[in-house]
């Protein structure tokens, strides 16, 4: 592992197809993923030596059945693809978690959004849980800001204003230092 600069922390990033172009030489070790299941795989080798555990990225929770290995042709109207769950990584990482390892998630609600973040954290064994929304004007996809709250295993609820992604970034990780590292770290 490497050393990443910014906070002290030897940093491993388990990744999906991105268009950013995070390298090794960022202090980052990269590695690079094509399908959910093979990111469980990856993130499931890391697991067990992580102190600290950020589940970040969207992943698809069905995928096809089948799949095809040639183009489908045309021949009716309508068509229905089966669909197979895929493994829920943080719901499985969550149930092998160590007391003292720090376990931190993501959920992106369109209703009923303290709720449903408040279901997931308990659900999947985290400490914390970022809540995004897509409600709010200027946060979510296809743009540079965001507004989040965070949601803890503590009962605290803590929501920040619409931000740029790398301030938001920032008080994702000062939340984790302040609130569950000791002071001596």
């Amino acid at each position: 592992m490497q050393r990443n600069v910014r906070r002290g922390c030897e940093v491993t990033l388990v990744s999906g197809p991105v268009s950013s172009d995070l390298k090794a030489d960022d202090g980052i070790e990269v590695v690079r993923v094509q399908s959910a299941e093979e990111m469980y795989h990856a993130c499931d080798q890391f697991f067990e030596n992580a102190d600290i555990v950020i589940l970040a990225a969207a992943v698809a929770d069905y995928r096809p059945a089948e799949v095809a290995l040639q183009k489908i042709k045309k021949s009716d109207d309508e068509m229905q693809i089966s669909l197979k769950k895929t493994i829920d990584i943080a719901a499985t990482l969550g149930a092998k978690k160590k007391t003292n390892q720090i376990f931190i998630g993501f959920a992106l609600e369109t209703n009923d959004e303290i709720n449903h973040a408040t279901k997931k954290l308990h659900k999947k064994n985290l400490d914390f849980i970022v809540l995004n929304t897509l409600n709010d004007k200027g946060a979510g996809f296809q743009v540079d800001t965001n507004k989040i709250t965070i949601l803890d295993n503590k009962g605290m609820t803590t929501a920040y204003d619409l931000k740029s992604k790398t301030e938001v970034a920032q008080d994702i990780v000062d939340y984790l230092v302040i609130h569950y590292l000791p002071a001596n770290e």
